[in-house]
Formats: C-alpha cells, sequence, structure tokens
C-alpha cells in the first residue's frame, strides 16, 4: 500500500489524520527491525515444529483476492514456543514450503526431531529434503474436518463414534485394527474418507511413538491457530 492510501485507510477507520511524512519516518524505523527479525539466526535444533499457511482474503486495486500466510512455530530445546517465521504468499504450495525450509536451514536450522504439518500434497517430502530425518505428523484434526465434509449429517454422529477408536487409541497396533473395522463398516458408503486415513496413515500416526504428554503437542498443528 502506498501512504497515501495507508493515510486514508487511518481516516476511514479511526477518523484520523496521519500525514504521509509521519507513516515515513515510522515505518523508516521499524522496517529495518522487521527485516532484522525475518532473519536472525536461529537454533541450531528444534525439537517440534509447526508448520500451517493461513488464508485470508484482502482487497487489491478494488478486487478480493485470497492471500496464504505461512506460519511457523517452534518448541525450542529449553521447552518455550517460539515464531521462527512469518511468510506471505499467493497460495500455498509444497514448492513454496520448500524454499521456507531451505531459508530455514540457511539461518543456521540444522535438525528438527518431528515437523507437525497438514496434509498438503508433496508437503512431507518438501520436508524430506532438506531434513531427510525428521518424522513427519499430520495434523490429525485437519484430517477429521476434511473426513466430515464427506459425510452427509445423518451419519456423522456414528461414523465420528467409531472413528474415535482410530485416534485415540492407546497404541498404534490398537489404531490399526480400528481402522479395519471403520473401513469394513464405511468404506462402500464413503471410499474416499476410508482412503485418504489408509493413504496417509503413517504420517497421521506418528505420535502413536511418544508419550500421551507428547502426543498432545504434536497430534495437530492448531497450536498455530491459536495464537
Amino acid at each position: 500500500m502506498s501512504y497515501r492510501d495507508i493515510t486514508k485507510h487511518i481516516r476511514e477507520m479511526y477518523d484520523t489524520d496521519i500525514s504521509t511524512g509521519t507513516l515515513r519516518g515510522i515505518t523508516d524505523r521499524i522496517i529495518p527491525a522487521i527485516k532484522m527479525w525475518q532473519n536472525r539466526p536461529l537454533d541450531p535444533v528444534y525439537p517440534i515444529i509447526w508448520l500451517d499457511a493461513m488464508r485470508y482474503k484482502v482487497r487489491e486495486e478494488s478486487q478480493v483476492k485470497q492471500k496464504a500466510l505461512y506460519n511457523i512455530l517452534a518448541l525450542t530445546q529449553e521447552g518455550k514456543k517460539a515464531v521462527l517465521g512469518i511468510y506471505l504468499a499467493e497460495s500455498e504450495g509444497a514448492k513454496s514450503w520448500l524454499q521456507i525450509l531451505t531459508q530455514l536451514q540457511n539461518r543456521g536450522v540444522q535438525d528438527i526431531l518431528i515437523a507437525c504439518t497438514d496434509n498438503l500434497k508433496g508437503f512431507a517430502e518438501a520436508i524430506a529434503t532438506i531434513y531427510p530425518q525428521t518424522e513427519i505428523q499430520s495434523c490429525i484434526v485437519h484430517q477429521i474436518r476434511n473426513s466430515l465434509r464427506y459425510i452427509i449429517s445423518k451419519d456423522q454422529k456414528e461414523f465420528m463414534k467409531d472413528l474415535k477408536q482410530v485416534y485415540q487409541a492407546a497404541t498404534k497396533e490398537i489404531a490399526e485394527e480400528a481402522l479395519k473395522r471403520l473401513a469394513s463398516k464405511w468404506e462402500k458408503k464413503y471410499p474416499i474418507v476410508i482412503a485418504s486415513w489408509q493413504d496417509n496413515w503413517e504420517k497421521l500416526t506418528t505420535y502413536f511413538s511418544y508419550t500421551s504428554a507428547i502426543r498432545k503437542l504434536i497430534y495437530t498443528t492448531n497450536p498455530i491457530e491459536s495464537w
């Protein structure tokens, strides 16, 4: 946005006039600090990292367009959460994530134990390109939401009761048995839903290898949405 556009926006929103000179002075001080933050060195290792893009609409030149805001949240070795980066793009894609992960590597990140992501096509492969030893945990909450989009309303309650036996199981082996029962009951009616769970099973079940406390941290990318 131009300084004139920002001035107009502030006047419309807050009924306050700010000169372009004042705005220029503010941005001249803020932008260097932002760039320094965006390029600051990072820790060599992060136990857990959450990666997700949030979509939102903006108005540009009298048109409403959708943008993607890439967010990277990490758990440090000291047990604190840290925002590693925020990036703006026209849309979400594995290629863009690969570029962002490359930037993380260039800023000093050598290894990540667990990466929590949505189920974007090619995302896991992009992570493996930069961090081949990183375990991938696809977001269970996203998976459930996507599944329910295909389930008619009268079946949702019963389907969710059966599905909980899968993702709330005590072990991966018990979850696999529950998935078999789910498939045998619902596969004919909802083949796309069952196939999605089966095809993405390994990425969806990484959390079964960890204790309940860690499972609660990694089973979803919702920590990003709750900033």
